[in-house]
């Protein structure tokens, strides 16, 4: 890679970085030192740290010609940015070093991309592109060299968009797994190989279909947990259905096994992961412990973005254990975030009678534990308005509906630009809701019933919007004991 291409990128990185904003700045998530962030790319261990990369555009806090970023951690609480490690250029990724993997082999680090290159005008699908399949290494783990193509794009007819390679091993071979879209029909399509650098094509894992399954199946991501296979992966093109879908774009896994003839036999339908506004192009790491962990981009595409006008954009979620449940999946945050937590209060919140009650605790940076208890409340409506301006005209409110039995995530006054209602179902008879619930300087990440529903969302209230309040509405509510942190703002 011409040295000067990342030169020049790191440059314009820093150059950037005294005039960055930092009211809605995230004190412990990942998130770029300036310009655009969106999908983490590679998830890897390497030489006892964990690395991220993530699509970047350094430039402008706007999307743009890809780039990778970089950043790493021994702990997964705090992180380290790393140098550029990828710019576009060269004529096979001339206009994008789109997202892919990171593995180990021996004492290297590979990252596996997919290089974008448009045929027309950029940003113009109708006048075509080209993608195909790259290879970068490194031995330090840091400065990373190119060695081209080592997939190009398959001679089905009407395939443009193919991407995303998500790479790991089984056996004795590497396995990739790439989303393509034939017309308007999605593809997993598979490959093999023994050293890398060579791949056989072992055809269409899984087909869909334009109405039921979306156009395009972005940032695949294939692996075996707990004796079942998971297909996780990002769906274009879907409608809403019901409280499902409302996203522009969703992230979601089926269930099922990978046969012997390289097929995902699918025994689930779609399921989405997460139920807030902010959460897309999800991608795992199997840690060191046999964990499985997951990052995915909180934001969304085509909404608003405050922080662009500081000159910095997007962020990624916190790390996440994923477990299967049967038939569903389990996120918990990684058990190393304990390490956040500062001074702690009780939250002795009691029974509330048609009313609101102002808690003791505040802060931008908090992590709460508490449970709503069902059995004996009678309000229409319960729970915690987070975020809260001291006249409460700013809030971002997390409540149970008594009504609709739901668990209802409530932006429409948490700051500026964002708007929107997300929810997860509660059980007929389930007699308590068990919440865990982080707020950064512009994000919320609720965890419900030990994470059997997440909902991952962005808001951008004021900086002094720093009241936490506990309501009921038309009834009684009642709290169980519980506690808030403040958390460590690390200035990621």
């Amino acid at each position: 890679m011409p040295v000067d291409l990342l030169d020049e990128a790191q440059c314009a990185l820093e150059t950037t970085l005294p005039e960055r904003g930092d009211d809605y700045r995230l004190g412990y998530h990942l998130s770029p030192p300036a310009g655009w962030m969106n999908d983490p790319n590679g998830l890897v261990y390497f030489r006892g740290e964990y690395h991220v990369f993530y699509q970047h555009h350094p430039y402008s806090p706007q999307w743009g010609p890809m780039h990778w970023g970089h950043a790493k951690s021994a702990d997964l609480v705090h992180w380290e940015h790393l140098p550029i490690a990828l710019a576009p250029g060269d004529a096979f990724d001339r206009d994008g070093c789109f997202s892919g993997s990171a593995v180990v082999e021996g004492d290297t680090l590979y990252l596996i991309y997919t290089g974008h290159r448009w045929l027309g005008e950029p940003g113009n699908d109708e006048q075509g592109m080209q993608q195909v399949q790259c290879l970068a290494s490194s031995t330090d783990g840091i400065s990373f060299t190119k060695h081209g193509v080592v997939i190009e794009t398959p001679p089905y007819p009407d395939i443009m968009h193919f991407r995303d390679p998500k790479v790991w091993r089984r056996g004795d071979h590497w396995w990739m797994a790439l989303g393509a879209r034939q017309g308007d029909d999605p593809l997993l399509l598979l490959y093999r190989s023994r050293y890398l650098r060579q791949w056989e094509c072992l055809g269409r894992a899984l087909e869909g279909r334009r109405q039921s399954d979306g156009y395009m199946w972005e940032c695949p991501d294939l692996f075996e947990l707990e004796a079942r296979d998971v297909f996780l992966f990002s769906p274009q093109g879907l409608e809403p259905d019901g409280y499902e879908r409302w996203n522009l774009f969703q992230n979601g896994y089926r269930l099922g096994r990978l046969d012997e003839n390289a097929r995902f036999v699918a025994e689930t339908g779609l399921r989405e992961l997460d139920h807030g506004h902010d959460f897309y192009a999800a991608q795992t790491l199997l840690a060191p412990d046999g964990r499985r962990l997951l990052w995915a981009w909180m934001d969304m595409w085509q909404s608003p973005m405050p922080s662009q006008a500081h000159h910095w954009c997007g962020a990624l979620t916190l790390p996440r254990e994923l477990e299967r449940d049967g038939d569903r999946l389990r996120m918990r945050p990684a058990r190393e975030l304990i390490a956040l937590r500062q001074s702690r209060q009780a939250l002795a919140i009691g029974t509330l009678e048609a009313q609101s009650r102002k808690l003791a605790v505040r802060g931008a940076l908090l992590e709460l534990e508490l449970e709503l208890e069902l059995t004996g409340s009678s309000a229409e409506r319960f729970g915690l308005a987070l975020r809260c301006s001291d006249d409460e005209r700013e809030r971002t409110l997390l409540y149970f509906d008594a009504m609709a039995r739901r668990l209802v995530l409530d932006r429409q006054q948490s700051g500026a630009g964002v708007s929107g209602v997300r929810s997860v179902p509660v059980a007929p008879g389930q007699a308590r809701i068990a919440l865990r619930i982080f707020l950064d300087r512009s994000s919320i990440e609720v965890f419900v019933d030990d994470g059997a529903h997440t909902l991952s969302s962005r808001i951008y209230p004021r900086a002094d919007s720093l009241a936490v309040s506990a309501f009921a509405v038309n009834g009684r509510g009642t709290f169980g004991e519980g506690a808030a942190w403040n958390l460590a703002d690390l200035k990621l």
